[in-house]
């Protein structure tokens, strides 16, 4: 395992208001992790609202759930390895960003999801 890459997905939501400060944390610490030589991508994203199109919008509609108190924020993320994952996390800016990102979303913080690619 210490050899295989590490990706995943990062997720928090706003809360109503606060899009604006989490969106600049975001960008700040996107800066700081992308200088790591491990990382291999670290891309921010902001939900966006889904492409207009009746039948488009009839599928969303059925398959949405309920709405979030404010903006959702996805980031990928891929790592070398475990090595350099462990690195990530033990950066202090990664520190500093979750203390000041706490207060500004729904979650008690970031939901990640480990992802494997198929094939």
């Amino acid at each position: 395992m210490s050899g295989a890459r590490v990706e995943l997905i990062a997720e928090f939501t706003a809360i109503a208001g606060r899009e604006e400060e989490v969106e600049r944390l975001l960008l700040a610490l996107t800066a700081e992790v992308r200088r790591e030589s491990g990382c291999l991508d670290f891309t921010p994203h902001r939900v966006a609202p889904a492409p207009t199109g009746r039948a488009f919008m009839a599928a969303a509609a059925a398959a949405a759930g309920p709405a979030p108190v404010g903006a959702r924020f996805v980031v990928t993320e891929a790592y070398r390895d475990a090595a350099a994952f462990a690195e990530h996390l033990a950066a202090p800016y990664g520190a500093d960003f979750n203390a000041a990102l706490g207060p500004l979303i729904v979650e008690r913080g970031s939901v990640l999801t480990f992802l494997t690619p198929l094939g």
